[in-house]
Parts: C-alpha cells; sequence; structure tokens
C-alpha cells in the first residue's frame, strides 16, 4: 500500500471509498449519498481546501482503499486545521490503511507548520494518535454537545492557541 496526495483523477476513486466507507458494505449502487461524500464534494470548492492535505491510500494494482483530508479551521480566529473525513474502503478496514492515512496527514501538516489538528470522533480511536479533549487545550468545540468527541493533536508550532475551533462553511450545512 502507498499513501500519496490525491490528484485530479482520483476524485471519482475517493468518492466511491468515502461512500461506500459511510454507507457500509451491504449498500446498493442506488443508496443515497452519505453527508460526508456531499461534505467532501462541498470542500473541495471551497478557499479552506488544502491540496497538500488530502491523500489517498491505494494498492499496489493502484486501487484507491482509502482517503483522509485535513482542511483550513480557525481556533480563536488563528489558523489550524480540521480533519475529516476519513475513509477506509469497508474490504480493507481494519488492515492498517486508517492507521497510515493518520500518521501520513498528521505528518504533512506538521512539516507545513500547522500547529494543531482538530476532529469530531470516538475517543477510544484517536487517543492512539494522540488526540485529547480540546477542552484539555483551552479549546472550545463548535458545539458544546460534543465533549470530549471533539479532539485536537497539537502540533510542533503548537504555541497555546485557544478559543473555539471554527470549521469552514460547509461543516455547517451537516
Amino acid at each position: 500500500m502507498l499513501v500519496r496526495r490525491e490528484r485530479m483523477g482520483d476524485v471519482p476513486a475517493v468518492r466511491r471509498v468515502v461512500t461506500a466507507a459511510f454507507t457500509g458494505p451491504g449498500a446498493s449502487s442506488g443508496a443515497a449519498v452519505p453527508p460526508e461524500a456531499a461534505l467532501l464534494d462541498s470542500l473541495r470548492v471551497h478557499n479552506a481546501w488544502i491540496p497538500e492535505l488530502s491523500l489517498i491510500a491505494e494498492t499496489s494494482d493502484g486501487t484507491v482503499v482509502g482517503h483522509v483530508v485535513c482542511t483550513r479551521g480557525t481556533v480563536g480566529g488563528n489558523p489550524a486545521v480540521g480533519l475529516g473525513p476519513l475513509a477506509v474502503r469497508p474490504d480493507w478496514q481494519r488492515r492498517g490503511v486508517g492507521k497510515a492515512l493518520m500518521y501520513a496527514v498528521l505528518g504533512a501538516a506538521d512539516a507545513m507548520g500547522e500547529p494543531l489538528v482538530a476532529l469530531l470522533g470516538d475517543p477510544a480511536y484517536y487517543r492512539r494518535y494522540g488526540f485529547q479533549a480540546s477542552t484539555e487545550y483551552g479549546i472550545a468545540p463548535p458545539n458544546p454537545q460534543w465533549g470530549d468527541y471533539f479532539q485536537v493533536r497539537t502540533l510542533s508550532a503548537y504555541q497555546g492557541q485557544t478559543g473555539t475551533f471554527a470549521y469552514p462553511e460547509p461543516f455547517n450545512r451537516l
């Protein structure tokens, strides 16, 4: 498996992966588009899109089996990134694809000088990548009801930024 930056020609394959990951293995080809796939479509054409932080995992034969993206967000008005969606094709889950994508995108965000990565997700899963409840850093979630499910992973450029995290506008349509 190879993790690399997404290219223009990967968009249809990425959409299929995200759709499969969020509708499940038993979904029919006519199943409704999950919100995560629609969100990804909206983010691609938004100024918050960061091409360097849109990564795919592909097999040795070039089949796209996973995708992760970080887009521009803010903490108290200061730049930060929000991670998501992270998607792995159902038949490739629990085989290290998500892990490889997470480490690659965190490394890329760190290399780009981003201060932190925020996400909404299961603490039991994301803790293994160094994420902690955002409130431990003085960062409030966009929705207070998210509680410990809204998490932050600080990176090398983190300098104690605090405030409320704001995702780019397409997230507000979920």
